[in-house]
């Protein structure tokens, strides 16, 4: 018996047949690819509804001092860490917040503080030392010591050569009282320092004593501990993040948001979404902003993932075209001053 051969095949020959394939295996194959089908569609964004609303672009601190954050900790000098300042504005100051929104911020984040005398200052350090001509901490201080400070006193972008904001900020620490009688119509984001659930409850009175309720979409809460607990319970309408449970429901999306199951910790909370990491989020944007939305659940877009130099937000202009036009949730803005203006539409 011989070999059959290439050339046989040319001449005529007809190859074996093929052997069937078995049922079992065809099911399989089938199931599979609707599986398949099925996980791609529900997770499609181009299917799902157009998201409704505008972005929320919220200014870290009003127009601040970008500064160098690598390696920054809790008791970091940054006000000697900034760049060449091509503003006089000085962090959560009322001019520093009117600056933002007049540079299109929809929302302004701000720092506060209790005070000796049961007051709240708007103020970002634990202590005075960094940025002001004061002493101490700012809790050791009566709200009436603390407006006499000079808040752009140690600024500096040269290691103390020069102080371009020195005698700039005399008397321009407000007290959060004033913020809410002067910009209480705007939309703020308050970050409490600390987990001392007492702060909360001070802010809420100075909410009562100014005749704004905190109840409001507009406004937003975020720390940890205690004093978002207390938010979530008395204002449940507002927004209340804890950097904590937000991560636990960003990697719980990650992981689960494939299946089309909602993760229950992100119900009520917050998905913090990496600019460079947009494509890790199942169904971005839009399927995901429809399922956030049926879930009272809050989008925020922040800068770059592991970006050390600049800061949680955005900072740089390019950044910008990286936003999809469908999104409309939160963006956390470095540099509201030149960020805010690019996004201008352009006159003709």
């Amino acid at each position: 018996m011989t070999e059959t051969t290439d050339d046989d095949w040319a001449a005529g020959l007809e190859p074996p047949p093929k052997k069937p394939m078995k049922r079992g295996t065809k099911i399989f194959l089938w199931v599979f690819a609707a599986i398949v089908a099925w996980f791609t569609l529900s997770n499609a964004s181009w299917l799902a509804p157009d998201p409704v609303g505008k972005r929320t672009l919220i200014a870290h601190r009003g127009v601040s001092q970008l500064f160098d954050h690598s390696g920054v900790g809790r008791d970091t000098c940054t006000a000697t860490r900034i760049r060449a300042p091509e503003h006089d504005y000085i962090e959560n100051s009322l001019p520093s917040i009117r600056a933002a929104i007049g540079r299109d911020a929809n929302m302004v984040e701000l720092d506060i503080a209790p005070t000796k005398d049961g007051q709240i200052a708007v103020f970002h350090d634990w202590t005075l030392d960094c940025r002001t001509d004061g002493k101490g901490p700012i809790r050791d201080a009566t709200m009436d010591e603390l407006r006499k400070l000079d808040i752009g006193y140690g600024y500096t972008a040269d290691g103390g050569q020069s102080f371009p904001l020195r005698g700039k900020g005399v008397g321009m620490m407000p007290g959060f009282d004033e913020v809410l009688s002067q910009l209480g119509h705007l939309s703020l984001l308050i970050n409490f320092k600390s987990p001392d659930p007492k702060e909360a409850e001070m802010l809420l009175a100075a909410f009562a004593k100014a005749g704004i309720d905190p109840n409001d979409g507009r406004f937003g809460f975020y720390g940890k501990g205690k004093p978002i607990e207390i938010i979530r319970e008395k204002a449940p309408k507002a927004w209340a993040m804890d950097p904590d449970s937000a991560r636990t429901c960003t990697t719980d999306y990650i992981k689960y948001g494939w299946s089309g199951w909602y993760p229950p910790s992100c119900v009520g909370n917050t998905i913090i979404v990496p600019l460079n990491r947009q494509w890790a989020f199942w169904g971005w944007p839009k399927r995901l902003q429809a399922r956030a939305a049926a879930h009272d659940t809050r989008v925020l877009l922040v800068g770059d993932q592991d970006d050390k130099a600049n800061g949680l937000g955005l900072h740089n202009v390019y950044q910008l075209q990286k936003i999809p036009a469908a999104f409309t949730g939160y963006v956390w803005i470095e540099d509201i001053y030149n960020l805010g203006p690019a996004l201008r539409p352009r006159q003709k």
